[in-house]
Protein backbone atom coordinates (compact mmCIF):
# COMPACT_ATOMS: atom_id res chain seq x y z
CA UNK A 1 0.00 0.00 0.00
CA UNK A 2 1.33 3.87 -0.31
CA UNK A 3 1.94 5.06 2.55
CA UNK A 4 0.69 8.82 2.05
CA UNK A 5 -2.50 7.30 0.69
CA UNK A 6 -2.73 5.46 3.66
CA UNK A 7 -2.39 8.36 5.30
CA UNK A 8 -4.94 10.09 3.77
CA UNK A 9 -7.40 6.87 4.06
CA UNK A 10 -7.20 7.33 8.13
CA UNK A 11 -7.62 11.02 8.29
CA UNK A 12 -10.31 10.33 6.40
CA UNK A 13 -12.06 7.69 8.33
CA UNK A 14 -11.07 9.96 11.48
CA UNK A 15 -13.24 12.78 9.92
CA UNK A 16 -16.17 10.72 9.76
CA UNK A 17 -15.76 9.40 13.11
CA UNK A 18 -16.08 13.30 14.66
CA UNK A 19 -12.24 12.60 15.62
CA UNK A 20 -11.18 9.96 17.69
CA UNK A 21 -13.06 9.68 21.34
CA UNK A 22 -9.38 8.77 23.42
CA UNK A 23 -6.09 9.53 21.77
CA UNK A 24 -2.92 8.03 23.24
CA UNK A 25 0.11 10.00 22.52
CA UNK A 26 3.63 10.10 23.64
CA UNK A 27 6.26 13.24 24.07
CA UNK A 28 9.42 12.99 22.23
CA UNK A 29 13.07 14.19 24.53
CA UNK A 30 12.68 17.21 21.91
CA UNK A 31 8.29 17.87 22.70
CA UNK A 32 7.21 16.01 19.45
CA UNK A 33 4.23 14.87 19.64
CA UNK A 34 3.12 11.47 17.74
CA UNK A 35 5.56 11.84 15.12
CA UNK A 36 5.29 16.16 14.31
CA UNK A 37 8.66 17.31 14.76
CA UNK A 38 9.49 20.64 15.70
CA UNK A 39 8.30 23.46 13.47
CA UNK A 40 5.62 20.95 12.46
CA UNK A 41 1.91 23.22 12.21
CA UNK A 42 -0.75 22.97 14.53
CA UNK A 43 -3.28 22.58 11.67
CA UNK A 44 -1.48 19.41 10.53
CA UNK A 45 -3.38 16.37 9.30
CA UNK A 46 -2.20 12.87 8.76
CA UNK A 47 0.72 12.13 6.86
CA UNK A 48 4.06 10.80 5.95
CA UNK A 49 6.57 12.46 7.65
CA UNK A 50 10.62 12.32 7.94
CA UNK A 51 11.98 11.20 11.41
CA UNK A 52 14.55 13.78 12.69
CA UNK A 53 17.74 11.94 13.80
CA UNK A 54 17.19 11.76 17.27
CA UNK A 55 13.58 10.42 17.42
CA UNK A 56 15.55 7.41 14.79
CA UNK A 57 18.48 7.19 17.59
CA UNK A 58 15.73 6.77 20.36
CA UNK A 59 13.63 4.13 18.32
CA UNK A 60 16.48 2.23 17.32
CA UNK A 61 15.38 -0.62 20.81
CA UNK A 62 12.95 -1.47 18.47
CA UNK A 63 15.18 -2.16 15.80
CA UNK A 64 18.03 -4.20 17.23
CA UNK A 65 19.72 -1.09 19.08
CA UNK A 66 20.87 0.09 15.25
CA UNK A 67 19.81 3.46 14.22
CA UNK A 68 20.43 3.04 10.83
CA UNK A 69 17.76 0.03 10.51
CA UNK A 70 15.00 2.77 11.80
CA UNK A 71 12.74 3.98 8.84
CA UNK A 72 13.53 7.57 7.78
CA UNK A 73 9.82 8.31 7.71
CA UNK A 74 6.60 7.26 9.08
CA UNK A 75 2.90 7.85 9.26
CA UNK A 76 1.61 10.22 11.65
CA UNK A 77 -1.48 11.95 12.61
CA UNK A 78 -0.95 15.48 12.48
CA UNK A 79 -1.67 18.13 15.68
CA UNK A 80 -4.71 18.86 14.48
CA UNK A 81 -6.43 15.15 14.13
CA UNK A 82 -4.84 14.51 17.32
CA UNK A 83 -6.31 17.63 19.02
CA UNK A 84 -10.01 16.31 17.63
CA UNK A 85 -9.80 13.44 20.37
CA UNK A 86 -12.70 14.07 22.92
CA UNK A 87 -9.84 13.13 25.10
CA UNK A 88 -6.14 13.09 25.26
CA UNK A 89 -3.69 10.59 27.20
CA UNK A 90 0.13 11.65 27.12
CA UNK A 91 2.57 9.16 28.52
CA UNK A 92 6.17 10.06 29.45
CA UNK A 93 8.76 8.47 30.72
CA UNK A 94 12.50 8.79 31.79
CA UNK A 95 14.99 11.56 32.45
CA UNK A 96 15.13 12.41 28.92
CA UNK A 97 11.80 13.83 28.85
CA UNK A 98 11.87 15.77 31.88
CA UNK A 99 12.69 19.31 29.93
CA UNK A 100 9.79 18.43 27.06
CA UNK A 101 7.37 17.68 29.59
CA UNK A 102 8.25 20.66 31.45
CA UNK A 103 8.40 22.91 28.14
CA UNK A 104 5.05 21.11 26.69
CA UNK A 105 3.08 21.67 30.11
CA UNK A 106 4.22 25.15 31.41
CA UNK A 107 6.03 26.67 28.58
CA UNK A 108 4.47 28.63 25.72
CA UNK A 109 2.63 27.16 23.16
CA UNK A 110 4.50 27.37 20.28
CA UNK A 111 5.00 24.90 17.30
CA UNK A 112 9.17 24.33 18.31
CA UNK A 113 7.74 22.14 21.25
CA UNK A 114 4.52 20.52 19.41
CA UNK A 115 2.91 18.81 22.47
CA UNK A 116 2.66 22.32 23.73
CA UNK A 117 -0.89 22.56 21.77
CA UNK A 118 -1.88 20.00 24.38
CA UNK A 119 -2.47 22.82 26.79
CA UNK A 120 -5.07 24.18 24.91
CA UNK A 121 -7.17 20.87 24.83
CA UNK A 122 -9.60 21.09 27.45
CA UNK A 123 -9.25 17.00 28.72
CA UNK A 124 -5.59 16.27 28.73
CA UNK A 125 -4.46 13.53 30.73
CA UNK A 126 -0.74 13.03 31.85
CA UNK A 127 1.07 9.44 32.83
CA UNK A 128 4.80 9.86 33.49
CA UNK A 129 7.10 8.87 35.88
CA UNK A 130 8.78 10.41 38.66
CA UNK A 131 11.82 11.29 35.82
CA UNK A 132 9.96 12.28 33.56
CA UNK A 133 8.51 14.81 35.74
CA UNK A 134 10.92 16.07 37.35
CA UNK A 135 11.58 19.27 35.07
CA UNK A 136 7.73 20.26 36.35
CA UNK A 137 8.64 19.46 39.80
CA UNK A 138 12.10 21.76 39.50
CA UNK A 139 9.31 24.64 38.40
CA UNK A 140 6.97 23.87 41.50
Amino acid sequence: ADPREAAHEHERRILRLGGAGLQIVGIGANGHLGFNEPGSPFDGVSRVVRLAEGTRRDNARYFGGDPRRVPTHAITQGIATIMSAGRILLVASGARKADALAAALAGPVTEDVPASILQRHPRVTVVADRAALAGLVALA
